[in-house]
């Protein structure tokens, strides 16, 4: 049986995590590889993709990484050249770095708000801006963007930034998904809620909760009508979607991974 993604080469962004399990990089890097994807994973920190060398190896792949700093142009234009020299063309692009910082337009000092913007959205910006030539020229390929529902809601703490470049990161994929579209080119997002990844302990519990993890763990949880958390293996199950032909109909559009915490109303 052929696998979903069989022999498709992806640029995964942010392949790393900032500590062990299933970061949202990390488990799609894995998923892709399962479904028979070649990856060239990237991520700013050699330490940060370390974990995910050692947990594909057990797939029998040894994967393809790259030291990035996907806010820096020429670094990402050297990125993917290389991709391309190593593998010859590009069939995937999914772009999973982002974090988020705290505070509103007053308290937020203006180099962080500088900083939230490299980071979340002129990072998607550079890396679609150096791969889409290469599938231009292919006739093909999907972009896989991941944004936040604080993009699209209020999530309970005030991150402006934060919430401005998801919103910008969701608007971003439409406009280059209709302008890609008679290039056969697709462009989706995700959209993750409260998942419970590395990132929850490593950093928001000391930017929410006073480091007390399981009073944030218990915050987040209350807010999803599902009544449990996703983990970045929820994530890569969407990208590996979105990746396929089985959306080869699916652009300009976004699934939204919070069971339910959208929809629900205060």
């Amino acid at each position: 049986m052929t696998k979903r993604l069989q022999d498709k080469v992806a640029i995964i962004s942010g392949a790393g995590c900032v500590g062990p399990g299933w970061g949202n990089g990390r488990a799609t890097t894995y998923r892709f590889i399962e479904e028979g994807a070649k990856v060239f994973a990237v991520d700013r920190s050699e330490t940060a993709l370390q974990e995910t060398v050692e947990r594909t190896a057990e797939l029998g792949v040894e994967l393809c990484t790259h030291i990035c700093d996907v806010t820096d142009g020429a670094s990402v234009e050297t990125m993917v050249a290389a991709c391309i020299e190593r593998f010859g063309r590009i069939d995937v692009l999914v772009n999973n770095v982002g974090g988020s910082a705290a505070g509103g337009p007053v308290e937020m000092a203006e180099e962080v708000w500088d900083a939230q913007i490299d980071l979340n959205l002129k990072s998607v910006f550079l890396t679609c801006k150096h791969v889409l030539p290469q599938m231009e020229v292919q006739g093909s390929g999907a972009i896989v963007n991941l944004a936040s529902t604080s993009g699209l809601r209020w999530t309970g703490s005030a991150q402006v930034a934060y919430a401005a470049t998801k919103a910008g990161v969701i608007q971003l994929s439409k406009v280059v998904a209709m302008q890609y579209a008679p290039h056969g080119i697709r462009v989706n997002t995700i959209v993750p809620g409260q998942l419970h990844t590395p990132m929850v302990e490593v950093r928001l519990a000391g930017q929410r909760a006073g480091g007390d993890v399981e009073k944030l763990l218990a915050q987040r949880l209350a807010r999803i009508p599902l009544g449990f958390m996703g983990d970045g293996r929820d994530t890569a199950n969407a990208a590996v979607y979105l990746a396929s032909d089985e959306a080869r109909f699916v652009t300009g559009t976004e699934i939204v991974l919070d069971g339910g915490m959208s929809v629900r109303v205060g």
